[in-house]
């Protein structure tokens, strides 16, 4: 059974987000955001159009109305979007220059943030045709722009991650012996629909000695008994992410299977207990680190504490060594250390937290301890 569709987001809600870039732009120094198709655009906005190599560019600057450049023909399309009634729209024609129709929204020089995943060819046509103008990526000038969440926002990250916790209270009841990893990994993507994911990001299946590759795709490799399997899944449901892991072994796990898997365990709980509003980012990671050096197992976690989530999976902030970033209220991430042993297993734990007024409070709730499967 799966939680209701939240109401969607309104015009109202739109336009105080492009208002609150605009301003968190100028407070930066900068003289304005361009927002080419992506993640941004649609949380700005609403809008998800198809991404091709014709121009889609929205311009906030402070004190100017929100403005989308847009070809011609699809501009019927951005006109019905949600945020449309608080955008201005620019549509310009095939064959004339798309950049042009940016000028007079830009200006002839300043300096702007433009969103990651801007094409380089929109880039480089912008300076060719606006040489006193300087650009930044979103992630360098504006990192935390989408990282505080609203009620609202919350509200959408706790039911994906609910969902994907009814995934796995349902995974763990198939069989996993003899079964091709590429098997249960298609079981688990498919548990994610029933539960309301409409994008499946990744189904992680690592099973033996594939679990010492945090990021290996699931293949066809033969699950054995004895196996310790990494599981880690996620993707979006009305419109916000979901990401967790699990560890699960099939039969009984030896003595140092179950070491391995209490030590991350703890270091997954330490670094949830590090989370507070004003502790640094890197501070999650110091704590969930420090358990596993102290038991010896220091170089074989390889990967960072954690990620933030939201209309992605992965986005700032970011829980890693040199992030002094402070947690603030509302910031949501992933909570995932894990120990990699070259050949033969991993062990990964991983919830989503969101940050609250007096500490942490997890969008996860399945057990971490360790879980025995057929």
């Amino acid at each position: 059974m799966t939680a209701a569709t939240p109401a969607p987001f309104t015009a109202d809600d739109y336009e105080a987000r492009m208002r609150r870039a605009a301003e968190a732009a100028a407070d930066a120094g900068l003289d304005g955001v361009l927002v080419a198709p992506g993640p941004d655009l649609v949380w700005l906005t609403g809008y998800r159009p198809v991404e091709t190599e014709r121009l889609t560019l929205l311009v906030l600057r402070a004190g100017q109305d929100p403005a989308l450049v847009v070809p011609v023909l699809e501009a019927p399309d951005a006109a019905k979007s949600a945020g449309a009634p608080a955008l201005t729209l620019h549509d310009w024609a095939d064959g004339t220059d798309p950049y042009a129709a940016a000028e007079p929204l830009m200006g002839r020089a300043g300096r702007f943030g433009i969103s990651d995943n801007g094409w380089a060819l929109h880039l480089l046509g912008l300076q060719k045709l606006l040489p006193a103008t300087r650009y930044s990526a979103l992630t360098e000038v504006l990192p935390m722009l989408r990282a505080v969440k609203d009620e609202a926002e919350l509200e959408r990250l706790a039911a994906a991650g609910a969902a994907a916790d009814q995934a796995f209270e349902e995974i763990r009841k198939v069989r996993f012996a003899d079964r091709r990893e590429s098997e249960v990994s298609h079981d688990l993507a498919e548990l994610l629909r029933r539960f309301g994911h409409s994008q499946v990001d990744f189904t992680i299946v690592a099973s033996g000695p594939n679990g010492a590759n945090p990021h290996h795709e699931a293949d066809e490799r033969v699950i054995e008994n004895g196996d310790m399997v990494v599981l880690d899944f996620g993707g979006l449901k009305d419109g916000y992410g979901s990401d967790t892991s699990r560890t699960v072994h099939v039969g009984e796990p030896d003595d140092e299977e179950r070491k391995v898997h209490d030590i991350v365990r703890e270091a997954q709980e330490a670094g949830f207990r590090a989370v507070r509003p004003g502790a640094a980012c890197q501070d999650v990671d110091r704590a969930a680190r420090a358990v596993i050096e102290a038991a010896g197992y220091g170089e074989h976690f390889i990967h960072r504490t954690g990620h933030g989530i939201g209309v992605t999976t992965h986005e700032p902030p970011y829980m890693v060594e040199g992030e002094e970033q402070p947690l603030v209220p509302g910031m949501c991430f992933s909570v995932e250390p894990g120990i990699y042993l070259p050949g033969r297993f991993g062990v990964r734990i991983e919830d989503i937290v969101t940050v609250t007024e007096d500490g942490g409070r997890r969008l996860n709730d399945t057990s971490r301890e360790m879980v025995i499967v057929d």
